[in-house]
């Protein structure tokens, strides 16, 4: 009988500023996490590739490699969760990280109780499937696509598509009521419910990534459609 592991979940901190760093390390295993700390986003690299974390808390701005640049560079190989943070509130800031694969992104001064709670709000929405419970298989939909729940994962024509844990759900809503059209805020109510200060163009930079991915497994029409001055539906 294997023994589920229940060693604590380990999250990297890429942070150059070392009283923030240890701040966040210190409430994040207070809260019962791992942590590692490096400051210098070219470090960081090889390091995600060799032994991932369970989720990234990245700076923007570092010395080595950027943090948007780092981020770009760990979605060629990974969808682990990411939560950047930085003190540049610029709303195009904040849409590029986004665009470019961050899972959600926390502006400095921020509190450390907060950050502790969106990290447990990815974690959780990134987890596969708890531990002792057997996994059912992908479930079979429409236009060829199949979800699989448990390993959070979205397949087209047995084609795994490589989606961060939100476009997960935002292709999954989409799959789930074919021809529907949501608006970007309904959208941004499903994918966001726990936070406060997410512009509803995010959800432009999700779709825009999910259409990037589906057109690499080269689809015969593209799927998600814009509602010009609605939102978005998804058409098989």
């Amino acid at each position: 009988m294997n023994t589920p592991d229940l060693s604590p979940q380990r999250i990297l901190i890429v942070e150059d500023e070392a009283k923030i760093a240890a701040l966040l390390a210190d409430y994040l295993q207070a809260a019962g996490y791992e942590t590692q700390v490096l400051g210098d986003g070219a470090q960081a690299l090889p390091l995600l590739r060799q032994s991932p974390p369970a989720l990234l808390v990245l700076d923007l701005m570092l010395p080595g490699l950027d943090g948007l640049s780092l981020c770009r560079e760990l979605r060629q190989f990974s969808a682990l969760p990411v939560l950047m943070v930085s003190a540049r509130v610029d709303e195009l800031d904040r849409l590029l990280g986004l665009e470019l694969g961050a899972d959600d992104y926390l502006c400095k001064p921020f509190s450390p109780r907060e950050a502790v709670a969106r990290v447990r709000a990815l974690l959780r929405r990134a987890q596969g499937r708890l531990p002792g419970l057997v996994a059912p298989g992908p479930q079979a939909m429409e236009g060829g696509y199949a979800v699989d729940e448990a390993g959070q994962r979205l397949f087209w024509q047995g084609q795994a598509l490589q989606l961060t844990p939100l476009e997960f759900r935002l292709l999954r809503l989409l799959l789930r009521h074919p021809g529907r059209v949501f608006s970007r805020a309904q959208l941004l109510e499903q994918l966001h419910e726990d936070f406060r200060d997410v512009s509803d163009r995010v959800i432009d930079s999700h779709v825009k990534n999910i259409r990037r991915k589906l057109a690499q497994l080269s689809p015969p029409q593209e799927p998600v459609s814009a509602v010009y001055g609605v939102g978005y539906r998804l058409d098989l």
